[in-house]
């Protein structure tokens, strides 16, 4: 019996940029985590790394020597947002406005437990 392969992430969405009536911080990005509806559900999450992956329009060499036009930006979730299961994190660079509306992975590491 073959074994089921493993995923180590959730997935998620960017929902914008955290804001307030006048003003946005491009600074830290909200983040809808799927199956997450509530916000104690989000402290399971905190500290927890992501990961913004995009393919890029050139290709570039790895470290490794691969080439290839995937790109990849890092992230850690901060805080909750709101009521309804959001949260917050930072990326090492800011995320683009063309990064909204798209998926990001969730990583389950490192585990608080």
């Amino acid at each position: 019996m073959g074994q089921q392969p493993v995923r180590v992430y959730c997935k998620g969405v960017i929902l914008g940029y955290r804001r307030s009536q006048r003003r946005q911080y491009p600074n830290q990005t909200r983040i809808q985590i799927e199956g997450v509806r509530t916000r104690d559900e989000t402290t399971f999450y905190a500290g927890k790394r992501v990961a913004y992956v995009y393919k890029a329009k050139r290709a570039r060499t790895t470290t490794r020597g691969r080439v290839t036009r995937y790109r990849c930006i890092w992230g850690r979730i901060i805080a909750p947002h709101g009521s309804s299961g959001c949260v917050r994190a930072k990326f090492a660079t800011n995320l683009p406005p063309s990064a909204i509306g798209k998926a990001v992975r969730v990583m389950l590491y490192p585990s608080r437990v």
